[in-house]
Order: C-alpha cells, then structure tokens, then sequence
C-alpha cells in the first residue's frame, strides 16, 4: 500500500515517470525502509529545494505508522541510463 502510494506521488513529480520503481526493505521489526530509483534529473526534483518535497512525503508516510505501527526511512536513489 505504502508502496504503491509513494511510487504514484513519485510519478506525479518526475519528468521521466517510467522510470520511477520503488522498493520497500525490512530493516528490522517495526522498521522498514523505502527507496524511491529515479532518473538522475528526477531525483533533485523528488528532494526538492532545502529537502522540503521529500520531508513533506516522509510526514504523509509517517501517519501510517498510527496505522501499521511501523516506522519508515525513505530515501532518493538515482539509475544510470543503460550504456547502448
């Protein structure tokens, strides 16, 4: 669920939104993290300026742990374009 939602915000913001994947990994019990794979030109644009896209994306998620009682960590990495 968390997932999915992350990766359709994601989409809404990225110029190249087909390349946007996401993958969630249990870090722990009661800790998981999220990993938002962008495009390198995208990434910037999903931190935004002084970190302010981001944050705000991390206290949306954070209301999902009255919920599941789970805490997330979300963080931006980018891919490489294949070399052809």
């Amino acid at each position: 669920m968390i997932e999915d939602f992350v990766r359709d915000f994601a989409r809404l913001i990225a110029s190249r939104p087909d390349d946007i994947s996401v993958e969630r990994q249990s870090l722990g019990e009661n800790f998981d993290e999220i990993v938002i794979y962008a495009h390198k030109e995208d990434a910037g644009k999903l931190i935004g300026k002084e970190g302010r896209m981001i944050n705000a994306l991390k206290t949306v998620i954070s209301g999902c742990k009255a919920k599941d009682g789970i805490s997330y960590r979300v963080n931006v990495r980018t891919i490489e374009e294949p070399k052809g």
